[in-house]
């Protein structure tokens, strides 16, 4: 009997062990089939977690500018050097063109298909102060299609275009800033367009991109316009454009403008506006032009964020953005971490956005205000109806001077609004919770304190 109880107690043993392997394999196929979703509950798709570096050796033969006339003196204009350069290499199948060390000034340059940009490290592509050398042609701008003048790098339908290396390209936008300050000196009601400036990076219509390492300084204007993409990844940039002493107006890190499926990972973003900006069209009609459309299916993670007016902003032309996940990221003195942009003359839907995983120090963490600048309804007799919805913000540890402020027009809608898992340090608190339909807290604590307990 005794030999009998031990037998048993030994099965009995091993069933338990039997039984807590298969719990743990268990847990182990739940954790590996957990998957990584947007906003919405949409599956990211493992194109996302790819950030495999391009080797640019791997996309043709490599033409350094030096050895195609292009002078690095700081001075010699190589814009036609550098574009007959291009032109050649896209006419015989394509290759890349390399800017070596020093510094090579140059106007606007067209990418063309087959054609990538390779900036070596201590190498610059600087861009020339005189407006003179961005002949004005079709283009967009502030959400509208347009003619104005182009960027000093441009790609229109280049599929597979590539900007690499460890170099910069400088826009060299002093002169530009003083001179959008001495007109809205003269003219304070003056627009972004009525001085002439040139953005630095102006990609439309390509697919599959991918612009990684190099720094993206000085622009005129915006320094990185995305339109009409689908497929970009931006990886480990350095986009730079000051405060002080003259301030970079209108400076936007990063512009995306009708675009699909973009990952923006590992940059740092410093500028005398927003960091990152949906755009896609404005005025009261805007949701009814072709030229115009969402941005949808964005991830923007492990950023960190020097000075900016916001790290992320839908608007001032921004007609729909739908799954946009924000994670992961460092704010170091921003104005604002988000900044939804309610325009009073253009339709607009926010949704499925959630920012998670945000520390630093901000003035204002969530804003949400009406923006009015150049409000113009063209005959329109009543506004549209705009409206954000399915907003989450978690895991936010930030210090600020205001935690929210939000503010609407009878035209605008709130709905559906998350805050969850949040310490915050604030001068100020409040929010006037009559303004938002369904607005859920899980664990937020401002000052210690339970928010609007």
């Amino acid at each position: 009997m005794r030999a009998l109880k031990k037998m048993t107690d030994k099965s009995v043993f091993g069933l338990f062990v039997i039984a807590l392997a298969l719990s743990f394999a268990s847990c182990q196929q739940k954790e590996t089939a957990k998957v990584d979703t947007f906003p919405d509950g949409t599956p990211i798709p493992a194109w996302f977690s790819d950030t495999t570096k391009i080797d640019p050796s791997t996309l043709g033969k490599m033409y350094s500018i030096a050895d195609f006339g292009a002078v690095a003196d700081d001075s010699t204009m190589n814009t036609v050097a550098i574009q007959q350069l291009i032109d050649s290499v896209s006419a015989n199948g394509g290759g890349v063109i390399a800017v070596p060390q020093g510094t090579f000034r140059s106007g606007a340059i067209f990418f063309k298909p087959g054609t990538h940009l390779h900036v070596e490290k201590g190498g610059m592509l600087k861009g020339s102060d005189d407006i003179a050398d961005y002949p004005i042609m079709p283009s967009r701008m502030e959400g509208q299609n347009l003619d104005y003048f182009p960027a000093l790098v441009n790609a229109y339908n280049v599929p597979g275009f590539t900007i690499t290396g460890e170099g910069t390209i400088d826009g060299n936008g002093k002169k530009y800033w003083e001179a959008f300050w001495q007109r809205r000196k003269e003219n304070p009601k003056c627009t972004n367009l009525e001085v002439s400036r040139p953005r630095l990076v102006f990609i439309w219509g390509c697919d599959s991109i991918q612009l990684q390492d190099v720094k993206l300084h000085n622009s005129g204007f915006w320094t990185t316009h995305l339109y009409q993409c689908n497929y970009a990844k931006l990886l480990d940039l350095n986009i730079f454009a000051p405060k002080e002493p003259v301030p970079a107006p209108s400076s936007d890190a990063l512009d995306l403008d009708v675009c699909s499926n973009v990952l923006v990972r590992g940059c740092y973003m410093s500028v005398n506006d927003d960091a990152i900006a949906m755009k896609g069209g404005k005025g009261p009609w805007a949701d009814e032009d072709p030229n115009n459309g969402p941005n949808e299916n964005i991830l923007i993670e492990n950023n960190t964020y020097g000075f900016c007016h916001s790290t992320f902003t839908c608007g001032s032309e921004s007609v729909h953005t739908k799954n946009v996940l924000v994670r992961n990221c460092t704010v170091e003195g921003v104005s604002r971490v988000i900044f939804l942009k309610m325009r009073p003359d253009t339709p607009q839907k926010y949704e499925f956005i959630t920012l998670d995983g945000i520390s630093g120090t901000a003035r204002t963490g969530i804003y949400i205000r009406p923006w009015r600048q150049f409000f113009d309804l063209q005959g329109r007799e009543t506004p549209p109806i705009s409206s954000s919805e399915n907003i989450t913000f978690r895991n936010f540890n930030l210090k600020c001077e205001k935690f929210t402020e939000v503010g609407l027009t009878e035209y605008d809608r709130l709905e559906n609004i998350t805050f969850e898992d949040m310490t915050i340090e604030a001068g100020s608190a409040t929010l006037d919770t009559s303004l938002i339909k369904n607005f859920v807290v899980k664990n937020v604590m401002v000052n210690g304190e339970p928010f609007l307990q």
